[in-house]
């Protein structure tokens, strides 16, 4: 009487083979919210390396996670909070909450952040009063970020004066 298929060595070789292929498939990770920017035609350095975790729905809402609010600068500060939204397409993200620009020692809430021609080397930041253009360059690398609380009294020398910062 021949043995069972599923006593052979082949067999077991067939189930072994085809369950790593399945775990690998299924909990495969995610792109780091960086190369989803990259993917999106956006550059990485938009948000800080210390990014904790996100999710991005099939209708474009991303939702970015930091363990707590901080501070970075590109040409000016700004202040990631602890979650980020927006809504991401090819180019931009519209609708932002969770992210602050400072300028002229006011916070103005960033609202949409586009690149319309990447060949220009600029992209756009809506503060709402007004729109800030950038050089792509500055946003090629994530920005480390510090706690919120460690700059906001952060006192350093500029040309022989103390300038709060």
């Amino acid at each position: 009487m021949a043995a069972p298929i599923f006593n052979t060595p082949s067999f077991t070789l067939f189930v072994f083979l085809s369950l790593q292929l399945y775990l690998s498939f299924s909990f495969s990770s995610s792109p780091s919210i960086h190369d989803l920017l990259r993917s999106k035609g956006l550059p990485p350095g938009l948000l800080p390396e210390e990014v904790k975790s996100y999710t991005f729905s099939q209708n474009g809402h991303l939702e970015v996670f930091l363990d707590a609010p901080c501070l970075t600068k590109y040409e000016n500060r700004v202040l990631f909070e602890q979650v980020f939204t927006a809504n991401l397409t090819y180019g931009s993200l519209i609708g932002v909450e969770g992210l602050q620009q400072e300028e002229l020692f006011v916070w103005l809430p960033v609202k949409d952040i586009v690149v319309n021609d990447p060949s220009s080397g600029l992209i756009l930041f809506d503060i709402g009063l007004a729109h800030k253009q950038f050089s792509l360059s500055l946003f090629e690398d994530p920005p480390h970020c510090k706690p919120e609380g460690g700059l906001r009294n952060h006192v350093r020398k500029e040309k022989g004066l103390e300038v709060l910062r």
